[in-house]
């Protein structure tokens, strides 16, 4: 769970949702599938190896490396690929 997708009617439907369908955006309202994935982590919290993720698609990338940027949270960005998605599903 992530900043973008707390609370609202049916944020409960929409997790389950997410954990079983296909890979989307983390952009909250976003209904598009991933592309990317932003690699983060919180140096205040985690270890300097551990990576976090956020999918993203093409049109919301900028918005979320900026967010994370800003804050001094952004690694890199990497492609998602259909195997990346179908291990996701299978999780």
């Amino acid at each position: 769970m992530n900043i973008f997708n707390l609370g609202g009617p049916g944020a409960a439907s929409q997790e389950s949702e997410r954990a079983t369908g296909p890979a989307l955006c983390s952009r909250k309202g976003c209904r598009a599938g991933a592309q990317w994935q932003l690699l983060w982590n919180n140096p205040r919290i985690h270890t300097p190896d551990r990576r976090k993720v956020w999918l993203s698609c093409g049109d919301h990338r900028d918005w979320l490396e900026d967010y994370l940027q800003t804050r001094g949270l952004w690694k890199e960005t990497v492609p998602f690929t259909a195997s990346q998605e179908a291990a996701n599903g299978a999780g």
